[in-house]
């Protein structure tokens, strides 16, 4: 390692931080970082990476749980069941599914004994036979809610293409690791060959030489595209290129696909469906007297700027929003080829050069209605409503994610930065005081499904949008750096009862329950309507208040888990329950 890798990495992370993480932890903030390189390809956003988060107390030795299904996170495989339970659903058959357990440490080593842990922990949570309400004794909430995804969808994939990929992280050299550790990991590899027969087992260590050098690889949405053929008019083309060059434009340097580039679009790869055969079918057809472009659509690109050199177009902003099934068969198609031969194959490509924003979105919406698809999916993405919250939000120095991960990459900070789920999470709670159905959906296309257009309403202004991100946020911040406190609002309640919920964990389950109570205070009222939220805009709530609001909910929660039987160290199964709900509405009234 080079000398100066730690204090590069240390400063790298130091500048981050106050940039774009000012209220997390230091080793909060560190796993973060470490999560967001070692997933880069899939370009999570940071709600994604959250989501995986486990590293506290009681965590296995696993600071990073994640699961991707055909390389999507596995929470946009998540619907509803009759029961309004969510659940995973798979459709491909026999999908890809990858594993990723990440262990962060701040220190200048590896260690053997993170894999005794990693081990016990392993041995005990893949073994099947033990349910996940036994595990949930040992484990904390946030892995065995990870675990209980993963199970789910290991059940229903039965013959599911598996890897399990483990990744120690620390600022040491990866260079200097001990045999012994060496040893450890291969215990560990058979461990999990044991307990998931069948996977693909890795174990990666990354030092601070690791971290720093993928830290430096930046998104860019500048990118070179080289052409067979072009016509233009008025600034927008029409090309052929190649599907090798094609191919070099959608990845980055590693042979990764450029995700953020298709963020636009809004279908996701569909797997082995019909037209995802049918276009493999065409690339793999050898000596066919019919190019490709002849049997395909191809792809529409927009673009905010465009420059053409010889037989080469620079593109700023660029976004793929028609052609992800197409682009994805090509992408498989060329990396298995051999790298030597000549893929005498092309492909059409229709260039739009726009800045105005509402003409991009009638783009994205009429070419995304050329194969059956939702409304509200594409709504999302093209109703003014949503340039509308985006904009607002952008004048109060807030960013709402309505194009996934474009502020997170250009840097804006993580308590400001609002993504569409999270938002609809808000509102939810606070506005349709439905506390417990946000509890429930935390994943988008749980959102689209049930309740889009009762969140996203025309009546609502912007302004209530914005107090329920920034109430929810200011929450959150709370909870994170503040010891958990109580006024002498509680009453009667045994001081082990308050110790059992009043952890972070506890209150973080709460926080949507949390944001209704302290709403109603703020509005003086248990009945608040949207026109009452719109004078309550505030950046920052005072702490009296947000203790008071939490040590209320803790009396009733006690209160409630006494009365209906609930065992408090199942938070997580009381705020899922629309009673619970109800319950604190009658106990504001009276």
């Amino acid at each position: 390692m080079a000398v100066n890798d730690i204090l590069f990495l240390e400063n790298t992370l130091e500048q981050k931080k106050n940039l774009t993480a000012t209220s997390l932890s230091k080793s909060d903030f560190f796993e973060l970082f470490t999560f967001e390189q070692i997933l880069k390809k899939f370009d999570l956003s940071n709600d994604e990476l959250l989501s995986g988060k486990t590293g506290k107390g009681d965590d296995g030795g696993i600071d990073g749980f994640f699961v991707f299904i055909e390389n999507r996170i596995i929470d946009d495989f998540m619907v509803l069941d009759n029961n309004e339970k969510a659940t995973i659903k798979i459709s491909q058959r026999n999908p890809s599914i990858e594993l990723y357990l990440i262990q962060a440490k701040e220190t200048p080593s590896f260690s053997e004994q993170v894999f005794d842990k990693v081990i016990s922990t392993i041995m005990t949570i893949f073994d099947f036979r033990k349910e996940i309400s036994e595990l949930s004794k040992n484990y904390n909430q946030e892995l065995i809610k990870n675990l209980d995804k993963f199970r789910q969808a290991i059940k229903q994939a039965v013959h599911a293409n598996l890897s399990v990929n483990f990744f120690y992280a620390s600022t040491g050299d990866r260079n200097e690791i001990h045999p012994k550790v060496f040893s450890k990991a291969d215990l560990f590899k058979q461990t999990i060959s044991q307990y998931l027969p069948g996977s693909r087992v890795s174990v990666e260590y990354w030092g601070a030489r690791e971290l720093l050098e993928q830290s430096r690889q930046e998104v860019t949405y500048t990118l070179n595209l080289n052409f067979l053929k072009n016509i233009s008019s008025h600034g927008q083309y029409v090309l052929l290129s190649s599907l090798k060059d094609y191919y070099n434009f959608v990845t980055d340097e590693h042979g990764n696909l450029r995700r953020y580039i298709f963020e636009s679009n809004v279908r996701d790869y569909q797997g082995d469906v019909g037209v995802n055969q049918n276009i493999r079918n065409t690339l793999e057809r050898e000596n066919d007297i019919a190019d490709f472009w002849w049997l395909n659509n191809g792809v529409t690109i927009l673009a905010s700027k465009e420059s053409i050199s010889g037989d080469t177009i620079q593109l700023d902003d660029v976004q793929i929003v028609n052609g992800l099934q197409t682009t994805t068969e090509v992408y498989k198609y060329v990396r298995k080829q051999d790298k030597t031969k000549n893929i005498d194959k092309a492909i059409l490509i229709k260039v739009i050069v726009i800045q105005d924003p509402e003409t991009r979105d009638r783009i994205i919406k009429a070419t995304n209605y050329q194969t059956p698809i939702p409304t509200t999916q594409i709504s999302i993405v093209t109703q003014s409503i949503q340039r509308d919250i985006e904009h607002y939000f952008l004048n109060h120095n807030w960013f709402y994610d309505r194009r996934k991960n474009y502020y997170k990459n250009i840097g804006k900070p993580i308590d400001r930065i609002i993504s569409i789920t999270y938002l609809a999470q808000a509102v939810m709670a606070i506005v349709l005081f439905e506390p417990h159905k946000s509890s429930t959906k935390g994943s988008p296309s749980l959102i689209i499904t049930k309740d889009y257009e009762r969140v996203f309403n025309q009546r609502f202004q912007p302004d209530v949008y914005l107090f329920c991100a920034s109430t929810l946020k200011n929450i959150e911040t709370f909870i994170r750096n503040n010891e958990s406190e109580q006024s002498n609002v509680l009453k009667d309640i045994d001081r082990r009862e308050i110790q059992t919920i009043c952890t972070p964990e506890n209150l973080y389950t709460l926080r949507f329950h949390i944001a209704m109570l302290l709403t109603s205070k703020l509005a003086g009222k248990s009945n608040y309507k949207p026109d009452d939220i719109k004078s309550l805009v505030l950046e920052e709530l005072s702490k009296d208040i947000l203790k008071q609001t939490i040590s209320l909910l803790i009396n009733f929660t006690i209160s409630y888990a006494r009365k209906y039987k609930y065992s408090l160290h199942d938070v997580k199964s009381i705020v899922k329950d629309k009673n619970f709900t109800q319950y604190l509405q009658k106990q504001l009234i009276s």
